[in-house]
C-alpha cells in the first residue's frame, strides 16, 4: 500500500490533465478577494526532477509535459504555464511541480495549505519541497485528515483527492468519503482524480459518484498507453461544486487530447 512513488510518472499526460484543470480552478478561486483553504489527501513529494533516473526510465514525462509544451498547449499566461515557469526558475529546467507545489505557487499569503502524505520517504521530500511556502503537512491517512478538518477555515476552498489506486479498496472507499465531505462542506470544491484503465475498475466508482452528485462535472481524456502492456489509457476528474469557467478549459483539453490520438 505504501509502494507507489510518483517520480516514475511525474509530468505524464494524466498529470497534464489533472494539473491544468487544478491550475484553472485555483486561478478562478484566487481572483476573488477572499481567503481560501487548499487541502490535499495524497500529496506525494511536491517537487519532481524529470531528469531523474526514475522519470527517464519510463519516459512518461517526455511523452507528457515535454510533448504538449512543444505543441504549444499552454500560453505563458495560463496558470499551469505560470506554475511551471515559477518552479523551473526556482529549481531548474528539469523541475516539475506536483499538485502541492503548483497550488502553493498560485495561492496567496492569505490562503491556507493542508497536506497529507503517508509514504515516509515521499513525506520527507514533501516537507523539504514545501518548507518555503508554509502550511500544515502531516504523515497521516489523508481521507481521515480531510474528514477531521472539514469544513475548514477559511470555508472557501478546494480539496484534491489523488490516491494511487494500488488496491481495489480505494475505488470502494471514495464514493462514501466524497458524500461525507460534501455533507460537511457543502460549499467546498471537491476534486477527485482517477485513472482510466483498460480493465475498467473505475466504472462502479463513477456510477456511485454520479448517483450521489448528479450536478458534478465529470471530465475524461484518453491517450495511448505509455508503453506496451501499460494499463492506463486515460485520465479522469470528478469535481463537486466545479468553479465557473472550468467547463471551457475541460472542453479545450478534450480537443487537444483528441488531436494526440489514443485508444
Amino acid at each position: 500500500m505504501l509502494s507507489y512513488q510518483h517520480l516514475y510518472h511525474a509530468g505524464n499526460l494524466a498529470d497534464v490533465h489533472k494539473h491544468a484543470l487544478l491550475a484553472v480552478m485555483l486561478d478562478y478561486l484566487t481572483a476573488k478577494d477572499k481567503p481560501l483553504s487548499y487541502i490535499e489527501t495524497h500529496a506525494g513529494r511536491g517537487l519532481y526532477a524529470l531528469d531523474a533516473p526514475e522519470a527517464l526510465k519510463t519516459g512518461e514525462a517526455a511523452e507528457g509535459i515535454a510533448r504538449v509544451e512543444r505543441l504549444g498547449w499552454f500560453a505563458p499566461a495560463h496558470p499551469y504555464a505560470r506554475a511551471l515557469a515559477a518552479t523551473r526558475a526556482a529549481h531548474g529546467a528539469a523541475a516539475y511541480p506536483g499538485s502541492p507545489l503548483l497550488a502553493a505557487t498560485l495561492l496567496r499569503p492569505v490562503d491556507s495549505i493542508r497536506l497529507a502524505e503517508l509514504h515516509p520517504r515521499e513525506f520527507a521530500a514533501l516537507r523539504t519541497a514545501m518548507a518555503a511556502h508554509g502550511g500544515i503537512f502531516q504523515q497521516i491517512d489523508g481521507l481521515q485528515m480531510a474528514l477531521s478538518i472539514t469544513p475548514p477555515t477559511p470555508r472557501r476552498g478546494i480539496l484534491l483527492i489523488d490516491p494511487s489506486y494500488e488496491v481495489k479498496a480505494d475505488y470502494e472507499a471514495l464514493p462514501p468519503f466524497l458524500a461525507s465531505v460534501a455533507r460537511k462542506w457543502n460549499v467546498g470544491v471537491i476534486a477527485l482524480w482517477y485513472p482510466i484503465l483498460a480493465s475498467g475498475p473505475h466504472q462502479p466508482m463513477l456510477a456511485a459518484l454520479s448517483a450521489n452528485h448528479p450536478e458534478a462535472l465529470r471530465h475524461e481524456v484518453r491517450f495511448a498507453p505509455a508503453r506496451a502492456a501499460h494499463g492506463m489509457v486515460g485520465s479522469g476528474m470528478f469535481i463537486v461544486n466545479a468553479p465557473w469557467g472550468i467547463g471551457a478549459e475541460a472542453r479545450r483539453l478534450t480537443g487537444l487530447f483528441s488531436a494526440l490520438g489514443g485508444t
